[in-house]
């Protein structure tokens, strides 16, 4: 006799607690194999596939797309077990076994996140949103199916309220379900201009702009479409001293703002600058390109300058254990590099920098920049970060104080690269010029590591020939 077993929503890595469900991949009654995705949903960090340990059939879901389920909270449930005799599938009236730490005959892979554990943590009340129906859950011995509001129900329901808006919606994004359903457009009422119909963010913007028009519909979508920015939830506050708009503090941005209050909070920071004469390491890259093969970037050759300084200056690749009121200087180079997404600032992660060349260093930083881009990053890419390098010269500034990335103890900011007048062998001239600056936690060293850390950096971007002899 098949057996079911509660998979419930796993640990997704370091201090998130819960997730908000975007896209179910399976539906009840699917026959799953085992790590096959079943949904994808959405952290504070990034947008992630779940997927699940046991092979056999969906025999219930737990919560409607939109609502956010604590770690440890039922996902769904899986019948394990031979299917009947007929070929179909067959869901036993068995009880239900909790847990995910355990495989049932060989039929549960453990891994449900690749570097993160299985383990249960206690369920908490599910938080859902006010303008979303409450998950229900179905009978187990009953196959199920799945309502267009989301909610489980059983097959033998009365299904009144099926028709043509009970279909699939044709939209593959989950960031254009998520501007739809934050600015309450119902994607069922929409005729997509993609593909076969499918339904486009420029299609969900175009719906925004004419529902703000009386008298017109949101299913004509065959106009050229102007993107405009989504609209954050907001509430009014009341007149008074307190009145204005209130956005919510959630998801990336609430977790930037929480790690940031305790950056300010903890660490006593300080920062030291320097303008270098960026003109010879322009020139090395040129050179390096024009050599043939991948091409490198400059971010890419100030990192490889980045680990070559912390090897000579290791207190700057370190934390601080307040409780044991230690410092702790670190093994290996974990690079982190600040990037500006449509959902945010993240800090996408170079395992083991200072292992890797130049073109290594390259190739990981422009895969995990199309992760950021795609919003496919895993919590994997985002924790466990040494040292950052932030590039804010692509905002067209000069210099910056960054806020360190807690618990790092150091970040070095880079300024935009501009034609400016400077003394080159005695003589006045016009030189690609860059200010280089370190924000650093004064608590594992002094002004005088962290000077001779910078000079060391602009030593090698003014004479690239310095990294060289020091490998």
């Amino acid at each position: 006799m098949a057996q079911v077993l509660e998979f419930k929503l796993p640990d997704l890595g370091e201090g998130l607690t819960e997730a908000e469900i975007v896209r179910w991949l399976v539906e009840v009654g699917d026959v799953v194999a085992v790590d096959q995705p079943i949904v994808e949903v959405e952290t504070a960090k990034a947008m992630v596939e779940v997927p699940c340990p046991y092979g056999g059939v969906v025999t219930a879901r737990f919560g409607a797309e939109g609502t956010e389920l604590p770690v440890g909270a039922p996902l769904i449930t899986v019948a394990v077990g031979a299917p009947a005799s007929d070929g179909s599938a067959h869901v036993p009236d068995a009880p239900v076994t909790h847990g995910t730490s355990a495989a049932v005959d060989g039929q549960g892979s453990g891994n449900v996140l690749v570097g993160y554990g299985t383990s249960e943590a206690p369920a908490r009340r599910r938080r859902v949103r006010p303008d979303r129906p409450a998950p229900t859950t179905v009978p187990l011995a009953t196959p199920a199916s799945r309502s267009a509001n989301g909610e489980v129900r059983t097959a033998g329901a009365a299904d009144a309220t099926a028709g043509a808006a009970d279909g699939p919606v044709a939209v593959i994004s989950p960031l254009v379900r998520r501007l739809a359903r934050e600015n309450g457009i119902d994607l069922r009422e929409l005729t997509g201009s993609g593909p076969d119909g499918l339904i486009l963010r420029a299609d969900v913007e175009y719906a925004l702009r004419a529902a703000a028009v009386p008298g017109r519909t949101t299913t004509a979508v065959s106009e050229p479409h102007t993107r405009v920015a989504p609209r954050p939830t907001v509430t009014t506050a009341p007149t008074g001293p307190s009145a204005g708009t209130r956005i919510p503090l959630k998801g990336v941005r609430g977790a930037v703002a929480d790690k940031l209050s305790r950056s300010r909070r903890e660490i006593p920071e300080a920062t030291c600058w320097v303008d270098a004469d960026a003109t010879e390491l322009m020139r090395a890259r040129t050179a390096m390109n024009a050599a043939g093969g991948p091409k490198i970037s400059l971010l890419a050759l100030l990192a490889r300058i980045c680990t070559a300084a912390l090897a000579r200056y290791p207190e700057l690749n370190s934390t601080v254990d307040q409780e044991a009121r230690e410092i702790v200087r670190l093994d290996h180079v974990h690079l982190g590099f600040a990037a500006q997404t449509e959902r945010g600032l993240v800090v996408p992660v170079v395992r083991d920098a200072h292992a890797r060349d130049t073109e290594g260093i390259g190739a990981e930083f422009a895969r995990l920049t199309e992760a950021a881009r795609t919003g496919t990053l895993t919590p994997g890419d985002l924790t466990g970060g040494t040292f950052t390098l932030n590039n804010y010269g692509v905002f067209g500034v000069d210099g910056s104080t960054p806020i360190i990335n807690h618990p790092e103890a150091a970040m070095l900011g880079v300024g935009r690269i501009v034609p400016k007048p400077w003394v080159h062998e005695g003589e006045l001239a016009v030189r690609q010029v860059v200010q280089l600056s370190l924000t650093f936690d004064h608590r594992v060293c002094d002004g005088g590591t962290a000077g001779g850390f910078l000079r060391y950096v602009a030593d090698c971007v003014e004479q690239p020939a310095v990294l060289l002899r020091t490998l």
